[in-house]
Parts: structure tokens; C-alpha cells; sequence
């Protein structure tokens, strides 16, 4: 089951450039993600409603230029075909090949728009429930506001990126990367974890907005790039949120450093992982060529280990979720079960998650 009605990580405010047009996909559904000349990001559907041509691959006709002898008020995209042009709220604006007598009501030609919130160098789109609504119609209003990232000044933008493709369903990545018990043997190398280094692990959880999270506490013992990295003393903070955006916000006196992943399914099938970083301590920044790597091989492990299970889930077998160990995968499920149930009964989201210690080995 995929979530609607809430935000989804749309792209990195770097890969979408003045007027540019790139195309996504999001809960297979296409969608053309843009910026005006003037810096304003927006989103619509990438189909054009003529001929189902994708928007993307046209034009954007952006406020100030002249198009035959047409001063432009407001940014339009001009689908590549026929030369259809859609203005930011969607509706059809003009439609070349008519000549005098052809006139059509423009307003009721409209391509469906996404609702987008641009922040710390992240754009996040609002995706409904009818996604492939009719062409007439008002754009969505989003009744959640879109996700906050703890501890991070206005001014913050990603320091480092990665971005990966696994092959699975959005619910077995987010699990697996949720996972705490997998660390010493997905992850198992000098610089992480050691083979003789599992202990017993006791961790407080609470409820988070749409989400848990494992409380401030300071890093395990057996986390050797913490120790390299931080020193001896780190707090970090552990939340996640539906429908699959985990942050983790580590502090060590003056530095501060948060990691944001966002788990955003491309289809049943593919599902894209995407981590971005951000710190103010300028020996990051200089350290980052010599982490680059390391970080890479961290996310390729989780990625060659879902594919691995695919070869299990071929068979449809029936799975096994154990207490303590995977308790946050059941969260997972509860709440996504429980913010279906709150959109198809019109009430308020209820969060199923109670504060509970939870114990296991890594």
C-alpha cells in the first residue's frame, strides 16, 4: 500500500536549475518538476492531456519572454507536440493551432499540479489520493505541513548527497534500513563494527509527529567512526516519520551534523534512497572526499542485502517480526495503517506509538 495525502521527497534543490523541467516518478505516477527563472519551484503531472505527451520534454516560457508577438504574464509550459502551454496553477493557457472561430473555454483544459514546499535545499511535494484526477478541477490542499528538519538554521543546505536505486517495495527498504540488528553483520568492517564487539543494547523510544523516535542518548560503544569522528562524548537523536523520511541529529559540543534519508517508492518495484547531510564544522567539508566512500559502501551493503532477500520473496513466503528487535518495523505498519484509517474516516491522525524501552544485540 503506498501513503497519499502526505509529502514525499520531491528532488535536491540543486538538480533543478532556473528554468529547467526534470521529470519524476513517484508511486508510478509521472511528474514534471520545475523552477521559474524568478527561483519559484512547482510540480504538475507530466502528461500532456492532448496526446499523453510528457510535459518535460517541452519548454518553459517563463514571465517577461514574447512568444509570437504574446507578452507572457506568468511561467508556462509549453508541451513539445502541439505547443500546448499550462500555466503554474495547471490550466491550459493557449492552444496555437486554433484559428478565429475555434475558441474553446481554456479553464476547463487542466493538467493535475502537486502542491511543493522548498526548504534546507530539499523540495518536497504533496502527493493526493487522486493523482489521476480529472482535467477540471482545484489543485490539492495539503492538510499536513510538510516535514521540518530538527536543529538546522534556514540557511542550511546539504553539504553531501547520495542517492541510490533499490529493487524492492518501499516497505522492505525502510524495514531494512530501520533495522537495528543487521548492523553487525551487513555492516561488519573495522571502521563500524567488529565481530567481537556485539553487546546487549537498552534504548527509549517515544511517539514523534507521524512517526517514533529512539530519544537523545549517546552513541554505542562499539561505533568506532562515531568515536573518530565525534569524540567521546556525542548525543544523538533518531526519528522517523511517514512515509519514509528518517533524520538523525548528532551533536558534540559546537558541532552539529544531521543526516536526512528519504525512502520514496518510484514503483512496486523500485524504490529510491536518497541521503543528504549537513554540518557546521568546516573539518567535515574537508574530511568529506575521505567519508565519500565509506558512506557509499554503508548504503551499497543495505542495497546488495535487499536484493539478496529478493531472491526469497520470489516465493511469497510469510515473514516473522520478533520483539525487541523488530518492534519498529510493526510502528512502521501500525502507522501506516492508522493514517490510511484517519484519511478514509475524515479524523485526526492517532499515532500508535507508546514510549517503551526496547533491548537487543548488535
Amino acid at each position: 500500500m503506498f501513503l497519499r495525502d502526505i509529502w514525499y521527497f520531491g528532488e535536491r534543490s540543486a538538480a533543478i536549475k532556473p528554468g529547467d523541467m526534470i521529470r519524476r516518478e513517484i508511486l508510478d505516477q509521472p511528474i514534471l518538476l520545475g523552477r521559474t527563472r524568478a527561483g519559484k519551484a512547482f510540480a504538475m503531472r507530466d502528461i500532456c492531456p492532448h496526446r499523453a505527451v510528457p510535459l518535460s520534454a517541452g519548454r518553459l516560457v517563463d514571465t517577461g519572454d514574447t512568444v509570437g508577438g504574446e507578452a507572457i504574464t506568468e511561467p508556462q509550459v509549453e508541451c513539445p507536440y502541439h505547443g500546448w502551454r499550462f500555466g503554474q496553477a495547471g490550466i491550459c493557457r493557449r492552444i496555437p493551432s486554433q484559428v478565429e472561430g475555434q475558441e474553446m473555454d481554456l479553464d476547463k483544459i487542466k493538467v493535475p499540479i502537486y502542491p511543493v514546499h522548498e526548504a534546507n535545499g530539499v523540495v518536497w511535494i504533496f502527493i493526493p489520493r487522486q493523482t489521476d484526477s480529472p482535467i477540471v478541477g482545484d489543485a490539492p490542499v495539503p492538510h499536513i505541513d510538510p516535514p521540518q528538519l530538527p536543529a538546522v538554521g534556514a540557511d542550511w543546505q546539504p553539504k553531501f548527497r547520495m542517492r541510490m536505486i533499490f529493487d524492492c517495495h518501499i516497505d522492505h527498504a525502510v524495514i531494512g534500513l530501520m533495522d537495528p540488528a543487521h548492523v553487525s553483520y551487513v555492516h561488519r568492517q573495522w571502521w563500524w563494527r567488529s565481530e567481537n564487539s556485539m553487546y546487549a543494547k537498552e534504548k527509549n523510544f517515544g511517539p514523534a509527529a507521524l512517526g517514533f523516535s529512539m530519544l537523545p542518548h549517546t552513541p554505542s560503544s562499539n561505533s568506532f567512526a562515531y568515536k573518530w569522528l565525534f569524540g567521546a562524548n556525542p548525543t544523538t537523536e533518531i526519528v522517523f516519520r511517514l512515509p519514509g523520511i528518517r533524520t538523525e541529529l548528532i551533536t558534540a559540543g559546537k558541532t552539529t551534523v544531521l543526516g536526512l534519508t528519504c525512502v520514496t517508492p518510484l514503483s512496486e518495484t523500485q524504490t529510491e534512497v536518497t541521503q543528504l547531510f549537513y554540518w557546521n564544522n568546516p573539518l567535515f567539508t574537508l574530511a568529506k572526499p575521505l567519508l565519500k566512500p565509506f558512506a557509499e559502501k554503508f548504503l551499497d551493503q543495505d542495497r546488495q542485502m535487499v536484493m539478496l532477500q529478493g531472491e526469497g520473496l520470489k516465493y511469497d513466503p510469510r515473514l516473522m517480526l520478533i520483539n525487541d528487535t523488530d518492534v519498529q518495523a510493526k510502528w512502521y505498519f501500525r502507522l501506516k495503517k492508522e493514517w490510511q484509517a484517519s484519511l478514509d474516516e475524515a479524523r485526526e491522525f492517532a499515532n500508535p506509538v507508546e514510549e517503551v524501552v526496547l533491548r537487543w544485540r548488535s
